[in-house]
């Protein structure tokens, strides 16, 4: 099974690099009082970095709440 996960995040790694490199153009990016003009490349793995960093954080939370519940039971 840990294979088939590696593949499909291996998969979706390299179809989100593939629409990257396709999507070269300048993007204005606008929040609260900042903003940034960047390829939307840039923006797009930007992103995907920051998804897969908070994803991973809130899985191990709510794995160690969970663990952590059920010794307490």
């Amino acid at each position: 099974m840990r294979w088939l996960y590696l593949t499909v995040i291996c998969l979706l790694a390299v179809v989100t690099l593939v629409f990257a490199a396709e999507n070269m153009e300048i993007v204005s990016v606008d929040f609260l009082w900042f903003g940034v003009r960047l390829p939307l490349a840039f923006l797009v793995v930007t992103v995907y970095i920051i998804g897969m960093a908070t994803g991973g954080s809130v899985w191990a939370l709510i794995r160690r709440s969970v663990e952590g519940a059920r010794r307490s039971d």
